[in-house]
This record gives C-alpha cells, structure tokens and sequence, in this order.
C-alpha cells in the first residue's frame, strides 16, 4: 500500500498511516518516486534493504548473499556502511537520498541540547566532489513537495532544515570535522583521499567525525568508493568485516554494471583494452595488486633530523639545489638546497612557494646566490622557459637527465641505507609517503603520486639526492647531528 500523506504542513515523522521505509519511498510517486522510474534500480534497493535492515525476496537475498559473502540478514539498520562500488555505478545518487532519508525521516531532536543542531556530513577530498553529492540533495528537496517546506535556509554548502538538523559539506581534513554533532557521515570516494596534513587522512578524519556521532543513537556513518590500493580505511574494512556473519559494519562490493546495467559492457572492454589494471579497480570493483606504497614510515622518520627545519648557511660547506617549477595553481613552485657530508646528503632546506612563477624565480636566485648557489638543477618543465628566467637573475639552469621517476627510484636505496638526512617537514614526509611504486605488465617499476595527491617537495629531494650523488662533493668532519 502506497503510504498517503495529510498535509505538508505536519512534521515528516508523522506523515505516514504506517512505517514508511526508505524503499517504499522510493516507489512513492510522491516522494523519489520520479527519479526511480527508468532504469533498473533493483540492486541498490537491495542494498538499501540490507543497510536499513528492511525484508528481502529470494532474489534480493541471492545478490546480498554475492555482495556482502554474508548468508543471514539482519532486521535492524547498520550504524556503519561501507561501499565498494565501480565507477557510474549509481553510488552518489543513492547516497545523497540516504542523506535526504536521514535527515528528514529520522527524529534527533530527543539526542540534541537546546540550540543544537545535528549534521549530516558529506565529506570528499575537496569541495567541487562533495557537491556532486550536495547538488544531488538540492535537487531531491526543492522538487519534492513534502520536502521543500523543510528548508530554512540553503547556501551552496549547506542547507538548513526546519527539523534541527542541517546538511553540509566539507573536506577530508581532521581538523574541519572536529566539533559537530553529527547525525550521519557520508564519505564519497574515501579510496582517493588525499592531503598534505595527514599521512593517513581517511583514518584520521573517521576518528576526528567519532565523537561528534557518539551522542545521537541512530547516527549513521556510511563510506563509499571505487576501489584503489590494498590500503587505508575502505582497505581495512572489506578485510576485516566482507563475509563476516557477525560484523556490526556493512560492507557491501559490487562492479558496474551489477550496480547499473545502463553503463554499457563497450566502455567497460575498451577500458580494459587500456590499463586492465585500472579498468577491474574502476569498474569490477576489484583492490589495485600493481600498487603498493613507495617509502614506508620507519625509514622516514629514520631519516628525518629532530630539527631545524632549516640549517643555516655555512661558509665551508659547497651546496646544490634542484627546483621544481610550476606555472600557478594548485602547485607548489619548490626548491631543495643540501649539501653532501661524508657519505650522507643533507636536505638543509626545502622551500615552496605558490603565486607568479617569475616572481617566485627572483626570490629563490636571491637564496641561491646567499649560499654560493650559481647552478640549479631542475625538473624538465616548460620549455626554456625555466632556463630563460634564471639566465635573468644571473643562475644557470640545467635539466635534469632524469625523469621524476627515475629520480625516485635512485632516492629509495640512499633513503634504505641512512645516507640521507631529511628536514622535519610535515608536508614533505606526507608527501613521500603517498609516494605509489607501480608495476607494469613488462615488470618495469614507475613511481609517483597517488590520485589527487602532490609531490612537489619529494621531488626537489629525489633531484637534489640524484644531483649531489653524482657530484661526490664530500666535506669531512662536518657531519651534522640529526637531534641538532
């Protein structure tokens, strides 16, 4: 029986004659109705059955059975939900309706102090992936007419609801997370996330999220991603919970066209046809084993001098530097200057900047010249045009015979054997730490960073590593202390 609605003047909670599911509400054509009548949504609605512990028919049973390697169900909602999902999958559809079901259909008001107001979170690596999510919710609130009343108030990050509870966005920060009271976390592609704060960002913002969820009952945190590397969070919970009968978290995998049948099997073989590596994380859903991480922690720390940040110049010392240009933007125009020391190579500064490349050429010839500095090695990057901006400021600019690659693999065995001595930069260690060695079907290795990450500050370390190595310049009886 469709559920009939008084008006909508009365709170959602008591709209319906009977419990309205998530699942009836999306037959509804009152509510999502619309928006579920092409296309075959049969599997999510299986998935929304398993997450909110709603009765499944044989066949609904059979794909839980095959997604989630459990046999039981369960009558009762998951408080923690993990998605395992190919690419166009329908994933950030169905989540922003399950941020409009919580925040609409659940009652907090008992869990929240006068004044407070409960969240629901959308959170991805940056603003532009969590409005993907945001327009999605947008769209399901302002063209339902039950739900459109609801909203006090609606900014391109939030939406404010007459209910107490509130709808925003954020960034995969642990420090922007901290200090909500939060009804429900909605974590979109948490595979890809990727910071300069946070070695491991994804674990660090689920614990910063924790205690904001830990006063509302029903709270409800759910992740969702295509797969990628055997590592971080979404990693940790399909190994630790997919298939475990008594796993109080969901966790629900399954490709493309399992998810979504639209998506044609075309794409899918061509894309295999191309990096078939890629295309079974991307689109069957299947963890990366061509991955694995570059430079573990142990040796980073290892290498890492308690301080300072930057030594100060010497006279007797003979220094290089290597830079990495960058032309504005997100990029970090950066410069490394060390110097060698009996058998070890000292980073004694790493510099970065951002902002008008010639002005950021000006300054760091002033630093060069300060330590005796008159030729800089570089990334090959744009041409001459490096060279040329140099050449102005009276340094020479040479290209390095490497590729960034190369120059990462050279760095690995001097880092493996303690001949490198690193500053105590945060973003420069994250930064080697998210460092990815992949291995192609030939059996040759390529390192660089991960998706969406950076690489700016490593890779001027790895250059000035390679440089110095091959200049053998070696200063005796300077050996700086690493607890200096």
């Amino acid at each position: 029986m469709i559920p009939k609605f008084p008006r909508a003047s009365h709170h959602l909670m008591t709209m319906t004659e009977r419990p309205l599911s998530i699942v009836d509400a999306c037959h509804d054509p009152a509510l999502f109705g619309p928006w579920f009548e092409r296309g075959d949504w049969s599997a999510w609605f299986t998935f929304l059955a398993a997450l909110f512990g709603l009765p499944m028919d044989h066949k609904q049973r059979t794909l839980y059975r095959q997604a989630t390697g459990r046999r039981g169900t369960r009558t009762e909602p998951f408080s923690e939900g993990w998605l395992v999902v190919g690419r166009r999958g329908g994933k950030s559809f169905i989540t922003a309706l399950v941020a409009v079901w919580l925040a609409c259909f659940r009652d907090y008001r008992a869990h929240l102090q006068p004044g407070e107001r409960g969240t629901v979170l959308i959170i991805a690596a940056d603003r532009k992936q969590a409005r993907v999510i945001f327009r999605y919710i947008q769209g399901l609130l302002e063209n339902v007419a039950m739900l459109k009343p609801l909203i006090v108030r609606m900014t391109t990050e939030e939406i404010e609801l007459s209910n107490g509870v509130s709808i925003e966005i954020g960034t995969a920060s642990f420090r922007s997370t901290r200090g909500y009271t939060v009804v429900a976390a909605l974590l979109d592609e948490i595979a890809f996330w990727r910071n300069d704060e946070s070695a491991n960002p994804d674990d660090e913002v689920i614990n910063a999220i924790a205690p904001g969820m830990a006063t509302i009952p029903n709270s409800m945190m759910l992740a969702l991603s295509s797969p990628y590397a055997k590592r971080g969070v979404l990693w940790d919970a399909f190994r630790r919970w997919h298939g475990k009968e008594d796993a109080e978290a969901l966790v629900w995998r399954a490709d493309t066209r399992t998810m979504n049948p639209s998506v044609p099997q075309s794409v899918i073989t061509r894309a295999m046809e191309k990096d078939e590596a890629k295309a079974r994380a991307e689109f069957l859903a299947e963890f990366r084993s061509d991955l694995e991480s570059f430079i573990t922690r142990e040796v980073i720390d290892q290498a890492t001098r308690s301080g300072p940040l930057i030594l100060p110049f010497d006279r007797a010392i003979q220094y290089a530097a290597f830079v990495d240009p960058a032309g504005g933007g997100h990029d970090e125009f950066t410069l490394a200057i060390g110097h060698q020391d009996d058998d070890t190579t000292v980073i004694d500064a790493v510099h970065a900047r951002r902002g008008v490349p010639a002005d950021t050429v000006a300054h760091y010839a002033e630093i060069l010249k300060e330590f005796g500095i008159r030729k800089v090695t570089g990334d090959k990057y744009a041409g001459s045009w490096p060279a040329d901006e140099f050449q102005k400021h009276g340094i020479e600019y040479a290209p390095s015979e490497k590729p960034k690659s190369g120059l990462y693999l050279d760095l690995l065995p001097a880092l493996n054997s303690g001949r490198v001595e690193l500053p105590p930069d945060d973003k420069l260690v994250n930064q080697l730490l998210g460092l990815e060695r992949r291995t192609a079907r030939g059996g040759k290795d390529s390192v660089d960073h991960g998706p969406g990450g950076s690489d700016d500050r490593a890779n001027v370390c790895a250059g000035l590593v390679s440089t110095i190595g091959k200049r053998k310049t070696v200063v005796p009886g300077l050996m700086r202390s690493r607890a200096a």
